[in-house]
């Protein structure tokens, strides 16, 4: 089991460069993966989407890519020197045909820009040998992380699905004199009409019956220890979960709540109550499950 939540970094020098990788996950329902890195570079990045989904399949996945000179500044620096020599060209240039030349600080920014983009970097087979590198330290430590803390959400759920499991032994314990204090109740409401009717007749026995029927949870509590078997068992998967958790989660509150509305008991109405509970407080914690 994997939490959705994790961070990695890695970094790897080629020649004169250095490539930083930061990866950073949080939780979705699906699997998004979005990219930062300079314009110029945008061919990488169905790799490092490839490299991702093969490490991942939920929660959304941010990857931030840097290079930068080993011994100087990094190729986003700006170079005041050459802008100020290509304002003064393009005002010479502007003078002499009559235009209008006033730039301002939007103009500067688009020109730095430009001029950052036309600088010189690794040349493309070099940008590769270090990227995914860098990318694939950034994955496995991110990774690492996730699993990290999968391992304590795991020891969370199964310690909480261990709590549903005693509720769930004593509402059946619970539910077993549920007929017969029925039976008890309409002998003594009965007897307090003085209405003398033995215990074998057949309209008595008759309405015994219904509400036995009515109050039986039998077929519940054995689909609900079904799914809490189930819980367990993803609880302790390697692999991806939190659809299948969230998906059984969603069947053992429809059995419990099925349990309350059937038992006319009230002991069992307050342990429905603490059941449902826990249910979402373990929903929640499914929510950070890949």
């Amino acid at each position: 089991m994997k939490s959705m939540t994790g961070y990695g970094r890695g970094a790897h020098t080629v020649g004169d460069w250095v490539a930083t990788v930061q990866a950073s996950s949080v939780n979705r329902k699906s699997l998004e993966v979005s990219v930062s890195m300079p314009r110029a570079w945008q061919w990488l990045e169905p790799e490092i989407g490839k490299q991702v989904r093969a490490v991942a399949q939920r929660g959304r996945i941010q990857v931030a890519v840097e290079c930068v000179a080993a011994n100087g500044p990094g190729i986003a620096s700006i170079d005041e020197e050459a802008i100020d020599a290509m304002v003064e060209e393009l005002g010479l240039y502007a003078k002499e045909r009559g235009y209008q030349f006033e730039p301002d600080a939007a103009f500067l920014l688009q020109l730095a820009l430009a001029r950052t983009e036309g600088r010189e970097g690794p040349e493309t087979d070099q940008l590769t040998e270090l990227v995914l590198p860098a990318l694939n330290q950034a994955l496995g430590a991110m990774v690492g992380m996730r699993e990290r803390e999968g391992s304590v959400l795991a020891k969370d759920l199964l310690d909480r699905v261990e709590g549903l499991r005693a509720l769930t032994v004593r509402i059946t314990k619970a539910s077993e004199g549920t007929v017969i204090e029925r039976r008890d109740q309409l002998f003594q409401r009965l007897k307090q009409m003085d209405l003398e009717i033995d215990i074998s007749d057949e309209r008595v026995l008759k309405e015994i019956a219904l509400f036995a029927d009515r109050c039986d949870i039998s077929e519940e509590l054995i689909r609900l220890a079904s799914h809490l078997d189930q819980l367990v068992d993803h609880c302790r998967s390697d692999g991806p979960v939190g659809r299948t958790l969230d998906f059984l989660l969603q069947e053992v509150s429809r059995e419990i709540h099925t349990v309350g509305s059937k038992a006319n008991n009230l002991e069992i109405s307050h342990l429905v109550i603490d059941f449902k509970n826990e249910i979402e407080r373990i929903r929640e914690q499914v929510q950070n499950i890949e």
